[in-house]
């Protein structure tokens, strides 16, 4: 922060006290009396035709404040040299100027702040402001000011009253203004427990260090270079020069030591009577020096330390550098805390994607337990078809074995018609073997189907352990803005992948149902051909009947007794229709092998008919 910053503060406060009706302008004749003024204290020739020239067009009416501002940095201020006035006099004259009108304390009792500690308090708060106008004090920098002052009187802070200041709705807005912040000294409530005179030598003691950059001040023992004799001398240490004086009052200057890159400090042992010493070097000379304990050197050496470093980085004051890191820690929380914000914005975005994905997975589950619902109840219903079927299958199959059995003795009589048997017998087997494998078929679907709901289960799993992910990346808040997106597209492509796979799933189920309903189809053709075969058993049984008939016992005596010849029996016309009739049921009966329907009859009539002689 330059000197003409610092100018132009006060500066303002003494403008906007001559605007009295705060209107933002003041009259020329108020703006002469002003700019003569600061002429006087900032030790340059005052030119009032300047003024007059400059504000040649408005002679009758008000300046305006940015009619004024060019005149003074043109005719004022550029004209000032830095060293040739004293800046604490150019702070008197603003203060006198805006105390008239703004500083009104009400003498009430004994805490009010004396007329020079509410100055130097003004001088503090300029400098500690914020570079933009109207002048501010952040809270901030307010409770800085206040530990420093609490610390200087050895006293604590009374936190309680200034977080009641801080939580006022003007201060919340727009923080603290000068004749706030005096009002609240003046109220003692911050400081209280404390006399007047500490606060007002601890206000010194602050104005001192930061308005007037004494890093430190203080008695120390210095060594003389030519007598070498040790004399105590009053010390002030600023960030260029360390200046040390005969006595307190500084009115006297001994000596001024220059510091710089070159400069360097050093402790040193105990030496001629003397302890806690240490030494200060530069180019041309070393300044040996006794501080009063240890405390008191650490505290000196490293205050030269900080002056030297300040030299060194091209700063000419600390609390200037020292107020940009506070400004520049200001500045990173509230870039922190708006990051948080968006964060908690951005987290709170994606916890209501999680909840709508989370209320996607919970529909995915409802219609997936109504999918296994409804499976389970078809896969009940086949289960029970399966059962009746085979139980059928095996009834006929039984059948059918009895009434192959049954078909032996004819099957000996008749070769060709048994061997026209034995090969429906081999295709009913291959039927059988294909029903075996259409079960087998029908088993591996439904393996398949388990393998289905197996990984649809375990994508299900992977679904809930990366949610768990999710969770757990709340609590990684910081890594959350880095890997946020990625995370999206991830989980898109997961969902992705789970949609084709279960698309692939619904096709595989697709194909074993088809699978299924072939297996259907062979079962009911094996039963219609079934149903045929018993048929066609049913069938050959009527024909041969027909074919039987009973032999009287009248015709086999008279066949005995009639002739002593052999009776030679020519065939008869039934005897032709018979063999016709037999061929016939052969072949009729090659289809019919495996039905039971009439099979005990045809084995009984054919026992009769063997018993019997035909004619």
């Amino acid at each position: 922060m330059d000197l003409r910053s610092e100018l132009l503060k006060s500066i303002w406060y003494a403008f906007t006290a001559l605007d009295v009706e705060e209107s933002g302008k003041v009259s020329k004749s108020q703006l002469k009396v002003l700019s003569h003024n600061l002429c006087t204290v900032l030790n340059i020739p005052h030119d009032p035709v300047a003024l007059e020239d400059h504000f040649r067009e408005d002679d009758d009416g008000p300046v305006s404040t940015q009619g004024y501002m060019p005149y003074l940095n043109k005719y004022i201020l550029d004209k000032m040299q830095e060293g040739s006035f004293v800046k604490e006099n150019v702070d008197e004259l603003c203060w006198t100027l805006t105390a008239k009108k703004n500083y009104r304390p009400e003498k009430n009792g004994g805490t009010l702040l004396p007329d020079r500690d509410s100055f130097r308090l003004w001088c503090l708060f300029n400098f500690l402001s914020e570079d933009k106008y109207p002048l501010i004090m952040v809270p901030e920098e307010v409770e800085y000011l206040l530990k420093k002052i609490c610390t200087a009187m050895s006293a604590e802070l009374n936190c309680v009253e200034l977080e009641d200041y801080i939580s006022q709705d003007a201060v919340q807005q727009s923080g603290f203004t000068v004749w706030v912040f005096l009002d609240m000294m003046n109220s003692g409530k911050l400081t209280r427990g404390s006399d007047r005179e500490s606060l007002s030598m601890a206000i010194e003691k602050v104005y001192r260090e930061i308005v007037g950059e004494v890093l430190k001040e203080g008695y120390l023992w210095k060594k003389g270079q030519i007598r070498r004799n040790w004399t105590e001398r009053w010390f002030k240490l600023r960030p260029s020069t360390l200046t040390y004086y005969v006595s307190e009052d500084c009115k006297e200057c001994k000596g001024n030591i220059t510091l710089d890159h070159n400069c360097c400090v050093e402790v040193l042992p105990e030496k001629d009577g003397k302890r806690c010493m240490f030494c200060l070097k530069t180019l041309t000379r070393t300044y040996e020096m006794s501080a009063s304990d240890t405390k008191q050197r650490q505290e000196w050496t490293s205050a030269i330390q900080t002056a030297i470093r300040l030299r060194t980085e091209g700063k000419s004051s600390l609390h200037v550098d020292l107020k940009l890191r506070r400004r520049e820690q200001r500045e990173q929380r509230e870039k922190r805390r708006a990051a948080r914000e968006e964060e908690q914005q951005k987290l709170q975005a994606l916890q209501g994607e999680k909840e709508e994905k989370l209320a996607e997975l919970e529909l995915l589950r409802e219609a997936q337990r109504q999918a296994e619902a409804l499976l389970e109840q078809e896969e009940q219903r086949r289960r029970q078809q399966r059962e009746q079927l085979q139980q059928a299958l095996e009834v006929q199959l039984q059948e059918a074995e009895e009434a192959r059995a049954s078909m032996q003795v004819e099957m000996a009589l008749k070769e060709e018609e048994a061997e026209r048997q034995r090969k429906r017998i081999r295709e009913l087997e291959e039927m059988q073997q294909r029903l075996e494998e259409a079960l087998h078929l029908e088993i591996k679907a439904r393996q398949d189907e388990e393998a289905f709901r197996y990984a649809q289960a375990r994508l299900l799993v992977e679904e809930e352990e990366r949610m768990k992910a999710l969770m757990a990346l709340q609590e990684e808040q910081e890594e959350l803005i880095l890997k946020t997106q990625r995370e999206k597209q991830e989980l898109r492509q997961e969902m992705e992948s789970k949609s084709r796979a279960l698309d692939e799933a619904q096709q595989q189920l697709e194909e074993v149902r088809a699978n299924r309903h072939r297996v259907d189809q062979d079962v009911v053709a094996a039963q219609r051909k079934l149903r045929q075969a018993s048929t066609n058993v049913k069938h050959w049984n009527v024909q041969m009947n027909r074919l039987m008939h009973p032999i009287r016992p009248g015709e086999r005596k008279l066949s005995i007794g009639g002739s002593s010849f052999p009776s030679v029996h020519a065939p008869s016309r039934r005897d032709s229709g018979l063999r016709r009739q037999r061929s016939e049921g052969s072949n009729e009966s090659k289809e019919n092998v495996d039905s039971g329907g009439g099979g005990g009859e045809a084995e009984r009539r054919l026992s009769q008919a063997s018993s019997m002689d035909i004619p």
